[in-house]
């Protein structure tokens, strides 16, 4: 079953789906903007098109990541995010 999320007034919208190949997973895009997300899982973002620049829980340092690029949040924790172009992405939400 597919679950339509939308946050930060539109500005991102992803789909939700549960995958026997990969688990818990949403596909979506991201307008230009900045934004602060909450994890309850931990999650692997990976970047599909355009660029997310990150700012990871206990890192002192905005890190950027490109098409194919992946980074993991750990659960229960916060990240920033700063998007210049829409960019689309796919989240994995691991298990615990």
């Amino acid at each position: 079953m597919l679950k339509v999320n939308e946050y930060f007034a539109g500005k991102v919208k992803s789909i939700g789906f549960d995958s026997s190949s990969i688990g818990l997973t949403s596909v979506g895009v991201m307008e230009e903007g900045e934004y602060t997300f909450t994890t309850a899982l931990p999650e692997e973002m990976t970047v599909i098109t355009g660029a997310l620049k990150v700012l990871l829980p206990g890192s002192p340092d905005w890190q950027v990541f490109m098409p194919g690029e992946k980074f993991f949040v750990p659960a229960h924790s916060e990240f920033n995010l700063q998007v210049a172009d829409a960019t689309a992405y796919l989240c994995r939400y691991l298990s615990k």
